[in-house]
């Protein structure tokens, strides 16, 4: 629909505008994965070893050395582009979705809620590849509700046919290649692969399943010589760093991270919008929607029980569905022929409206807290990228900061390998670089984020014997012994 379209074109353009005016940089993962990026084009192997470092995506990591091609040093702008560009993907992926299940209005809703969310946005804004993901896996749900009618369909057969629509095998074809590339990104998308293969009855798409955990694991197994280093490595990191672990965690984080990410008025919505549309539109007609629901948390709590940390981000795809449900909601009743239940049902909208409007009045601040959040980001790498290219430091390495945070961050603005920028809270006191470069931050919230990071000692945050106050630039301050 050409409204639609325009729609769209205007949302991504002011999500450009928005890239310019407000420069953000990307996350710890992401800056990894342009370093491994240029390593792989320096005809190295990628240093997933390294220390303290991330798990590897693979789509990630091809698209890294892409950009690294292609924009050389800005590739960390244009990588943080791609995901605020995929936020935008998103959004029209779930109107999309709730257009066809729940109708135009219900669908406004559903976009709105997922394109309004705080989280989506923060994880936009630093690059994070869960947004890509998302894009990826409601874009095959997409092509999954709007399958009919495009050519000769494929039935399946079976006692569960009537819960399996017909298909065209360019569709089926196409609904897998997004969730391979998906499960390239996050392994979520390797259940929602092979229950859509297993769904569709198809053993040539329960093959193509398989394509990217078979991917990951021969790309593990290249550069480390396991195939599973990313689970376990995983499962290590998050031991060292203290982090949220175990199946008994799960409910409960299952209930904040859900809640915190929708905002408790849309999450009440939700929860209302589920039953309404269960009950009014039956199981068949939300097996998609459902589906995802389902999927996505099984796959949090196997994270929990795998040992994985239990972090908000692995309940994206949960959140996202939920939005579809509250736009439901809220504006389900346009949907329906005058009468009381509509009468009720707008009533019923009006409150959550009002209910919803009292909550975003009380936590305006949270408005404030992105924007400062996101000026931090920028003027953090400012003051990095000033310091580290001073001069009295040209010669002065290695360099070393207090922990791993800001590692790979060092290292692609400087395109330095990994034993010239370390970690020191790898080191025991005693047994640090003598000679080099040790940088430090200042300022409370600093400190905080990039001084006392996870699992590192507070002696990581004093310069050792020998080293002298040299440059300081905004939040960094650098001691010298060259």
């Amino acid at each position: 629909m050409t409204w639609e379209r325009g729609g769209v074109a205007l949302l991504a353009l002011a999500a450009i505008v928005l890239f310019l005016v407000a420069p953000t940089y990307p996350n710890y993962d992401a800056y990894y994965h342009l370093v491994w990026g240029r390593e792989m084009l320096d005809g190295e192997l990628p240093g997933f070893e390294a220390y303290k470092a991330p798990t590897q995506h693979p789509l990630e990591l091809v698209v890294a050395a892409i950009l690294g091609v292609v924009v050389g040093g800005w590739a960390d702008r244009a990588i943080v582009l791609i995901s605020v560009l995929s936020l935008v993907l998103l959004v029209w992926a779930v109107f999309r979705l709730g257009r066809r299940i729940f109708g135009l209005w219900p669908a406004l809703g559903g976009a709105f809620f997922a394109g309004s969310s705080f989280s989506l946005l923060l994880l936009a804004a630093r690059g994070y590849v869960d947004v890509p993901f998302l894009a990826l896996v409601f874009w095959a749900a997409v092509r999954v509700v709007e399958g009919e009618g495009d050519g000769p369909e494929r039935r399946a057969w079976g006692p569960a046919r009537w819960l399996v629509p017909p298909m065209t095998v360019r569709r089926e074809a196409a609904v897998m290649a997004l969730l391979v590339l998906a499960g390239l990104l996050r392994p979520e998308a390797w259940v929602l692969a092979g229950l859509f293969a297993l769904w569709r009855r198809s053993v040539p798409l329960l093959l193509a399943s398989a394509i990217a955990p078979v991917l990951w694991a021969l790309t593990d197994l290249v550069v480390t010589g396991d195939p599973l280093r990313s689970l376990t490595g995983t499962s290590e990191l998050a031991e060292e760093l203290g982090r949220e672990r175990g199946i008994a965690k799960v409910p409960g984080a299952f209930v904040e991270f859900v809640a915190d990410a929708l905002r408790l008025p849309v999450a009440a919505a939700a929860l209302a919008g589920l039953a309404l549309a269960v009950y009014r539109l039956g199981w068949r007609r939300l097996v998609v929607p459902l589906g995802l629901l389902a999927t996505g948390t099984l796959a949090f709590v196997g994270s929990g029980a795998a040992g994985l940390s239990i972090l908000p981000r692995y309940l994206t795809v949960p959140v996202v569905t939920l939005c579809l449900f509250a736009g439901y909601a809220a504006l389900g009743f346009t949907t329906l022929e005058r009468g009381r239940l509509r009468t009720l049902w707008t009533y019923g909208a009006c409150f959550i409206a009002v209910a919803g409007l009292a909550f975003v009045a009380a936590r305006a601040h949270v408005v404030t807290r992105l924007t400062a959040e996101l000026a931090f980001i920028d003027g953090t790498h400012r003051d990095l990228d000033a310091i580290v290219h001073a001069a009295e430091l040209r010669d002065c390495r290695p360099l070393s900061l207090p922990n791993y945070r800001l590692a790979p961050d060092v290292r692609w603005i400087l395109d330095l390998p990994e034993d010239q920028v370390l970690a020191r809270s790898a080191y025991p006191r005693g047994e640090r670089p003598p000679r080099g470069a040790a940088l430090f931050v200042t300022g409370q919230k600093s400190l905080r984020r990039y001084g006392f990071a996870d699992g590192a000692s507070p002696s990581t945050n004093s310069p050792d014997p020998g080293y002298e106050r040299g440059p300081k630039r905004g939040r960094f301050v650098a001691y010298l012994n060259c």
